[in-house]
């Protein structure tokens, strides 16, 4: 009788160490990740200086990314995308539905999906294990900008009033900068260090 093995969706990651992989597993990872989104964006906050709230979601999408893999991390994003879409009250604010998606934050919705897979994709290949993950997470950081700030772009045109891009810049990109790297920065060192507690517990048995 042909054995039927589960395709690996969280690659040699720190989740798949602490978890054993199987479909019911990654289904409750799914719904652990999504449910930190939602917490991470009830820590919002909007400025005057910009029209997307600063929320806690950036360190989230790093962090889930590190620990699920690209495949995961990505599907998580996508699970949560369509919670909100649906109308459940996940995203910043406490706002839900496809009105909360077509706002001008909706962008960056779409960009954690590419930022978790990206991060993902690098800690598959044992980069979450040292704080050199900080490379990585910022690199995903930088790709969860573009589709925020060309959405955001485009949302101005919408509405009738012409922008340039420096502008977008100035509302969708330089009010963040410094949060967003403080988020990183503690990303980067919470993986490490949960690989190195998980390993020194496994190693004391």
């Amino acid at each position: 009788m042909q054995q039927v093995t589960t395709m690996r969706l969280r690659g040699n990651t720190l989740s798949s160490r602490i978890v054993p992989e199987s479909w019911i597993t990654n289904i409750i990872l799914i719904a652990v990740g999504s449910a930190l989104m939602a917490v991470s964006a009830r820590f919002s906050h909007h400025f005057s200086f910009s029209t997307v709230p600063i929320t806690g979601q950036t360190f989230a999408v790093l962090l889930i990314g590190a620990l699920y893999g690209s495949r995961l991390g990505a599907a998580t994003m996508l699970a949560y995308l369509a919670e909100g879409a649906a109308g459940m009250p996940v995203f910043a604010s406490g706002l839900g539905g496809i009105s909360a998606i077509a706002t001008a934050s909706g962008g960056y919705l779409f960009g954690f999906v590419l930022a978790a897979y990206v991060v993902g994709w690098f800690a598959e290949r044992g980069w979450d294990r040292s704080r050199w993950i900080v490379l990585p997470m910022l690199l995903a950081n930088a790709v969860l900008y573009v589709p925020g700030i060309i959405w955001l772009h485009q949302q101005f045109d919408i509405v009738g009033k012409p922008i340039t891009w420096s502008t977008s810049l100035d509302y969708g990109l330089w009010p963040f900068i410094a949060g967003d790297l403080a988020k990183l920065v503690a990303a980067s060192l919470a993986v490490p260090a949960g690989w190195s507690v998980v390993e020194r517990l496994r190693g004391s048995r």
